[in-house]
Order: structure tokens, then C-alpha cells, then sequence
């Protein structure tokens, strides 16, 4: 899954058109899907919303997303949110952790991870120190990149 390459996951092609011709489908980048996921979680008002590069320090993935909401609810809904908008473009997680206690839910896409987290778990294991040598990724919170049908 290395950097600027597709990730496997996002079939290319879809049945369409007259005829049920097989037409190119447009697959999602790992930077895409990681800024997509963020501005998905600004619309469920998460905030100090961090998109990290790590593609050149780690073999496991490209990019991280980082969030963090004020409570439970909230967070779920973020992923709840997440998963279904990314479901509909196609894009499928391949795992889920800590969904049920929402003090750091874990959303793996291969390529992507979306971490959401509340303010103490999000303090206490500071991610972005962690990673601190990856770059972090300029994204916009009112544009959004694709609209799930």
C-alpha cells in the first residue's frame, strides 16, 4: 500500500450504462479518503481534527486521521457517520476497535486509519507527538471532496 498508489480495495470498474457496459469507476486515493474522513467528522462538529502522511515512516498504512469528539454519542456518531458515507462510495473498512467503550474508536480502510478519540485517551497516548515527524496534510472543512449517493 505504499504512497500515490490505489489501494486494491475500490473495485475499478462498475456495471452501467446501456447494455450493462462494465465502465470505469473512479477509485479513491489514500490522501482522498483520509481528507474525506475528516471533513466528515467536522460535520458531526469533532474537533482539533489532525490528517497525518505516515506513508514514509510505516509500512501499515499512508495516513492517519485524527479526531476527537466530547463524549460516547458523539463519537459513535462520528463513526457511524463515517462508515456509512464511505460504505456508499465503496470504500469498506477492514476493522473496527473500541466502538463500544468510545474512548478511542479505531476505523481501519488499509490505506487510511480514522482514529476518534475523547480528550483524556486522546491526551494521554498524544498521537501526534508519536507520529511527530509525519506531515500533516492541509485539508478544508466546507468543501467537500465527493458526495456518497
Amino acid at each position: 500500500m505504499g504512497q500515490g498508489r490505489k489501494s486494491p480495495l475500490y473495485p475499478p470498474f462498475t456495471k452501467g450504462g446501456k447494455g450493462g457496459l462494465w465502465e470505469r469507476k473512479k477509485t479513491l486515493g489514500s490522501k482522498e479518503i483520509a481528507i474525506y474522513c475528516a471533513q466528515l467528522a467536522d460535520e458531526k462538529k469533532a474537533v482539533d481534527i489532525v490528517v497525518l502522511d505516515v506513508s514514509k515512516l510505516t509500512f501499515i498504512t499512508d495516513y492517519f486521521t485524527i479526531c476527537s469528539g466530547i463524549n460516547k454519542r458523539q463519537l459513535q456518531s462520528i463513526a457511524n457517520d463515517i462508515e456509512q458515507k464511505m460504505s456508499a462510495l465503496g470504500v469498506h473498512r477492514l476493522g473496527i476497535e473500541g466502538f463500544n467503550d468510545a474512548r478511542w474508536i479505531l476505523l481501519d480502510y488499509g490505506d487510511v486509519i480514522v482514529h476518534l478519540f475523547d480528550k483524556e485517551t486522546r491526551s494521554f497516548y498524544d498521537l501526534e507527538l508519536l507520529w511527530g515527524d509525519a506531515p500533516k496534510v492541509k485539508w478544508q472543512s466546507k468543501k467537500i471532496l465527493f458526495q456518497a449517493q
